[in-house]
């Protein structure tokens, strides 16, 4: 079964075709941002019984009246077969629409990204006729933003760069970040970018941590993962639920940074009923080095 995860890794291509110009940026690559581009259809099955579908392609078509194709494969381990398919895809993408393919993998570990950047050859190992080099954006290469105008400056980036950083451990601080710089942006830009980032971290902590972050200022963000933590929030009783909600999220964060909370401090979050401060040692907490840190008044 195909994960949200998954699905994020490529989508967001679908939603930011310019996003690859910059991420070729990240890879060492030149390729220029394009004038235009047009979602593809995926399914490239044969007119026999063997179905091989590619997870998003994009016809590029640049300002010099050049085009491209762009595939994008979201891979979540490694997978022996995986190669061929991708040699497969791209060369019938060559023959049927006549224009240069590219490939790009996305990664969410550094062990299947390095696996996925080494080239794969088809042919006897000492006179191949075939070899593939995959562009791969990963955690291995891809931007730990922790800068929110940097995060500003881009913001497609900036997210497909907390999604391939779902698992590091200071994922904690790149979402606080990526929710800060949306604070200050239109609905229509932030809403997709809340929903893919919550699909993009599927079922890890760190997807708890982008709820508990998004839920800091419900009254901003209008996104279905906004009202879905509404709705929880109405269900737990409204104010009460909202800041015991606050408080256990608090001490997640702390226990996943591995800071040792003495009883009076957990004892001091859990009874405090004050949502503003919660609402600021909750902002503090991914990024905190002791309790201490996230008590401070600064």
């Amino acid at each position: 079964m195909v994960s949200s995860s998954h699905e994020a890794m490529h989508r967001i291509f679908q939603e930011y075709p310019g996003l690859f110009s910059r991420v070729s940026e990240v890879l060492g690559g030149t390729i220029g941002p394009p004038a235009s581009a047009t979602v593809m259809p995926t399914d490239l099955t044969e007119n026999r019984p063997l179905e091989r579908r590619v997870d998003t392609l994009l016809r590029i078509d640049m300002e010099d009246d050049r085009s491209y194709l762009l595939a994008i494969e979201a891979q979540g381990k490694k997978d022996p077969e995986k190669p061929a398919s991708w040699m497969y895809y791209l060369s019938y993408l060559q023959a049927k629409y006549k224009l240069p393919p590219m490939l790009l993998v996305v990664c969410q570990d550094r062990a299947t990204a390095e696996w996925a950047t080494r080239p794969f050859t088809v042919g006897h190992p000492q006179l191949p006729v075939l070899t593939l080099q995959a562009l791969v954006a990963g955690p291995h290469n891809m931007p730990v933003i922790t800068d929110v105008a940097e995060a500003r400056k881009d913001l497609a980036l900036a997210t497909l760069a907390a999604i391939t950083h779902a698992g590091d451990p200071d994922v904690g601080a790149i979402l606080k970040t990526l929710s800060t710089a949306l604070r200050d942006v239109l609905e229509t830009i932030a809403d997709p970018i809340v929903e893919l980032t919550a699909q993009g971290l599927g079922n890890r902590p760190a997807a708890q941590q982008w709820r508990n972050l998004v839920a800091v200022d419900l009254s901003f963000y209008k996104s279905s993962l906004s009202e879905e933590i509404r709705d929880e929030g109405r269900a737990e009783g409204r104010a009460e639920g909202r800041t015991e909600g606050f408080a256990r999220g608090i001490l997640l964060f702390l226990a996943q940074a591995g800071i040792d909370v003495p009883d009076e401090a957990r004892e001091r979050i859990m009874g405090c009923t004050d949502l503003d401060a919660l609402s600021r040692w909750l902002l503090r907490a991914p990024t905190a080095t002791s309790i201490e840190d996230v008590f401070a008044e600064k």
